[in-house]
């Protein structure tokens, strides 16, 4: 049959079909069967409905425009729609800027909120503010206002920065990025408990993403966040948890302790968790998270006082702690590790140790200083003397050299090297050629 449908009765259908689905495609994992639902549905509500009119109906429920180019643009961080006035970007490179599109009216606005509530989870009823995993994984935010809805939408890095990809873009050297191997599996015997501090959008996440291929593949990892934004696919014995309103971050993170996990990783700490992640690493479970800060003082000021009230003689329980900070350096966005100190003891306050600073007045960075008690409680446990543990961390800083100029830089690549080289370390080192 060939279509006849006009304009008007489409966006009818379309609008009908998305009140039907409100909610309903999450639970959906392949593209076919989504539109087969969507072609049901259609097609229930319509049961005259030409073959080419339900082939334009699809393709109007799928489509996101005017913001389709920049869904799958991996430069493109965040997209912001402010109702009907305007769409923003966020990149790594410009920052934040206007585009020139935007939603022409509020019936478009509307039905593109409801394009996205397709995707959500939960009832909505009255509620004006709701978040939704769309299926490229980007997350969204829908702020509903009287003047329509705003939109906030971060983007889902397909492939995710690694370490590599971080020092080639000035966030840290090979001897910073040696340190962090050795902190996030500590040698097969004590892994480092680590808090990653920074601004908003610094890049804590993206750093500690990084971290998962340094993970060694036996350990069981369970990760929680408000809304999923770690890429895991480097660990098979993974679980992946999310808040939602009947689930707060404070009840997965007590009951993570249940699922025996080696190794917890919150998304960020803001309120009560911060106690039952520190459990977590009082039993012997390493923890790892990111946390709103300025610098590492600011951390544990943070940790000591409301809302997260952590008991002072506790925090040493906490290995290491590290800065991300942003600036503009000649109209280009760089983000940078800008502070690493480790915790080492507690006398009328904490004390910090602090290994590594980057002076951005200067644009220059400190020497690392050698870890002292990461380094001994390493050498405690492995029987190693402590220069043994040092010459270490400087063969893991060449061997990530190495594998960069030998273009093994992704995330997957950096964790199948790390794979062999925990199997047999001088094999694996000296395949490519490091002593």
């Amino acid at each position: 049959m060939v279509g006849t449908m006009d304009e008007k009765s489409l966006y009818q259908l379309v609008d009908a079909i998305l009140e039907t689905l409100e909610g309903k495609l999450p639970s959906i994992e392949k593209k076919e069967d989504a539109i087969y639902e969507i072609e049901y549905v259609a097609k229930r509500i319509d049961p005259s409905i030409a073959q080419d009119d339900l082939k334009r109906v699809v393709e109007e429920v799928n489509n996101f425009s005017p913001i389709n180019k920049y869904l799958y643009d991996q430069d493109v961080e965040d997209i912001m729609i402010n109702n009907t006035k305007n769409i923003f970007l966020y990149t790594g490179n410009k920052g934040e800027f206007k585009t020139e599109e935007k939603i022409n009216d509020r019936k478009d606005l509307d039905r593109f909120v409801g394009k996205l509530k397709m995707y959500a989870t939960g009832d909505f009823g009255d509620k004006n503010i709701f978040d939704v995993h769309l299926p490229n994984g980007s997350r969204v935010n829908i702020v509903q206002s009287p003047i329509g809805a705003n939109i906030t939408i971060r983007n889902y890095r397909e492939n995710a920065l690694s370490i590599i990809d971080l020092i080639n873009m000035g966030e840290l050297n090979y001897n910073l990025a040696g340190r962090l191997w050795l902190y996030a599996e500590g040698m097969g015997f004590r892994p480092a408990n680590l808090l990653i501090g920074g601004v908003p959008a610094a890049g804590k996440t993206t750093l500690l993403n990084a971290m998962f291929s340094f993970f060694r593949p036996e350990e069981r990892v369970i990760v929680i966040e408000d809304t999923y934004e770690l890429n895991t696919e480097t660990q098979e014995n993974c679980v992946r948890l999310e808040t939602n309103p009947g689930l707060t971050m404070r009840e997965l993170v007590a009951n993570a302790l249940r699922m025996r996990p080696d190794r917890l990783i919150i998304g960020e700490v803001r309120r009560e968790e911060a106690k039952d992640m520190m459990t977590s690493m009082n039993i012997g479970r390493i923890s790892m998270s990111t946390i709103h800060a300025s610098n590492t003082r600011d951390i544990v000021t943070r940790l000591q006082h409301t809302p997260m009230n952590v008991e002072k003689d506790i925090i040493p329980l906490i290995d290491t702690l590290m800065v991300v900070t942003r600036s503009v350096e000649k109209g280009k966005i760089i983000r940078r590790i800008s502070q690493v100190s480790e915790i080492s003891g507690v006398e009328t306050q904490v004390l910090l140790s602090d290994l590594y600073e980057y002076n951005y007045k200067t644009h220059e960075s400190s020497d690392i200083f050698p870890s002292v008690t990461y380094r001994d409680l390493l050498s405690k446990l492995s029987g190693a003397p402590p220069t043994e543990i040092v010459a270490e961390e400087m063969r893991r800083a060449r061997i990530l050299q190495k594998l960069n100029e030998l273009g093994q830089r992704d995330l997957k690549s950096i964790n199948e090297f790390c794979k062999s080289y925990y199997d047999n370390p001088e094999a694996a080192a000296d395949r490519i050629g490091v002593k």
